[in-house]
């Protein structure tokens, strides 16, 4: 059932039977897209109806930062393979991401603005999730992996946008934070599957040489197809988009900016205007993201090796280990839901660049720390740290970013943001194998531990991160009712509303240096 927003007493909804249809605002009271921004806010449910896609979504990325080193190592490749074999999740997020964000900003259909990525990405990556246990060879589960990325790129692009299209600037940072807790549940559920197929449901987790992925993967990958696509189509069910105002204007601006063409140029023209603030975001996102890509890596293949001692012929212990890791990897996103939660306090009280700080030091001590770990269930302590660093990661750059960009440039700019996020995991991709092989021996503790102090530099530049905000914020009419994230109205129709005050906006933003968040023209909380 599609949420309908808050609204005052005197704007609500009529019922049936009042000469008006559900949901139809009656004709004495002002259209929706009239209400002022910060009047109307968003219900606890209408923020899961609108993020519950991306738990579908989170389900699919957390089976492959789990499984797919182990698959690879399944399948006959080296610790200094995986990083090459790896360069499918950057590379599709560099060039997908930031098309998608530029074109689902100019796009208008039947189904909506966000709702046709959202959808074709995720039945694409159900197929490639359905398909990736079945791999015979190296080359096919590689091969897979560039069609499942690239899917699932399409499918959440929209979803980081609708924050900025749809929640009122009060409650960005309760709707990243949202986010957030769908991004540890789904992982949660997807990172323990093999463990809970094989310890609850009697599931066999040996290998043979006709069964080289075990059935729990096999299993689990299944089950993430069924949910990436369900919740995917949850959403965009309870979700509906509401068209532009003047839908006529939107199609002329729509076949101006239209094309893949038209979207690079306008991605290399934004990007040589970033505002300062996501300059020194950047820094940090690409120090944050070199720590969390070496764990996401190494972390599963050194719990098996290193920790449970697993030889290379050993594939009962080694099997041991992945599902072992895989808890690991369930405790710190189990963490990370609570701690998502009291974002918004904590930065209410500090600001949001020091909370991000300190979480940062969290995860790096805590990756260092593994040198210290001679137990299994001592990793689990470790896990609370990183933990920490993982919900900050996934929510306060994003609600930084948000007061200092464009509203009608928001698809286009959150794309262009995750360059900082897969350039560095490029460089990992393309140059660390070289370092495991001649300088740590193939040692992937020592890899992930090197992730901690890549995650210790990102802390420390935090607080030298100069927070912006353009001084007249554009007026955001309502616009898509999308799923992840979910902040005003839709850029184009903040476009079509105030056309010459954006382009004075987006030609030179105003913008108002602080060395705290709480300083902004709102509070610490949004």
């Amino acid at each position: 059932m599609s949420a309908a927003r808050e609204r005052p007493p005197d704007l609500q909804e009529t019922a049936a039977g009042d000469g008006t249809q559900p949901g139809e605002v009656q004709p004495d009271e002002p259209p929706l897209d009239k209400l002022p921004l910060d009047d109307t806010r968003f219900s606890l449910f209408q923020l899961w109806n609108m993020n519950l896609g991306f738990l579908g979504i989170q389900f699919g990325w957390g089976l492959q930062m789990a499984n797919m080193s182990s698959i690879f190592e399944y399948l006959g490749a080296s610790a200094h393979n995986l990083p090459i074999l790896w360069l499918a999740a950057p590379l599709t997020g560099l060039i997908v991401q930031p098309i998608i964000g530029n074109l689902s900003d100019h796009t208008w259909s039947a189904l909506g603005r966000r709702r046709p990525y959202l959808l074709g990405g995720a039945i694409a990556a159900a197929i490639a999730l359905v398909l990736m246990p079945s791999s015979s060879t190296l080359w096919m589960a590689a091969g897979l992996l560039w069609l499942l990325d690239t899917s699932a790129n399409v499918s959440m692009v929209p979803f980081r946008a609708f924050v900025g299209d749809l929640l009122p600037k009060k409650q960005r940072t309760q709707g990243f934070a949202m986010q957030s807790v769908m991004v540890g549940l789904g992982a949660i559920t997807a990172s323990s599957m093999p463990w809970l197929l094989s310890h609850l449901f009697g599931v066999d987790a040996s290998t043979s040489p006709s069964q080289r992925i075990p059935l729990t993967v096999e299993f689990s990958f299944y089950i993430g197809a069924a949910l990436f696509l369900g919740t995917t189509v949850w959403t965009a069910v309870t979700t509906p988009e509401s068209p532009p105002k003047d839908l006529a204007q939107f199609e002329r601006r729509q076949a101006e900016h239209g094309g893949i063409f038209n979207s690079l140029q306008e991605t290399l023209q934004v990007l040589r205007q970033m505002p300062k603030t996501m300059q020194q975001l950047a820094l940090v996102q690409i120090f944050t993201w070199l720590g969390i890509f070496c764990f996401f890596l190494y972390f599963p293949p050194a719990v098996a090796r290193n920790l449970f001692g697993a030889a290379q012929n050993d594939a009962a212990l080694y099997n041991a280990g992945i599902e072992w890791a895989g808890l690991c990897f369930a405790m710190f996103n189990a963490v990370c839901i609570p701690f998502s939660l009291l974002l918004p306090r904590l930065t209410r009280r500090i600001s949001r660049k020091a909370v991000h700080s300190i979480c940062l030091a969290c995860g790096g001590v805590s990756l260092v720390s593994l040198l210290l770990v001679h137990q299994p269930w001592m990793l689990l302590l470790p896990m609370v740290g990183f933990g920490l660093t993982w919900a900050s990661a996934q929510s306060i750059p994003y609600a930084i970013l948000t007061y200092a960009i464009p509203n009608q440039q928001r698809g286009i700019y959150q794309g262009i943001f995750n360059f900082f996020i897969v350039l560095p995991e490029i460089g990992i991709a393309l140059g660390f194998g070289w370092v495991m092989e001649h300088w740590l021996h193939d040692n992937r503790l020592m890899a992930v531990v090197i992730g901690g102090f890549f995650l210790l530099v990102a802390a420390v530049i935090m607080p030298f991160v100069q927070v912006q905000q353009l001084s007249e914020p554009l007026p955001e009419p309502v616009s898509a009712r999308r799923p992840v994230e979910i902040s005003g109205h839709t850029s184009e129709q903040s476009a079509d509303s105030a056309t010459e005050k954006s382009d004075q906006l987006d030609d030179c933003p105003r913008a108002v240096d602080s060395a705290d968040d709480s300083r902004l023209g709102e509070p610490a909380t949004s």
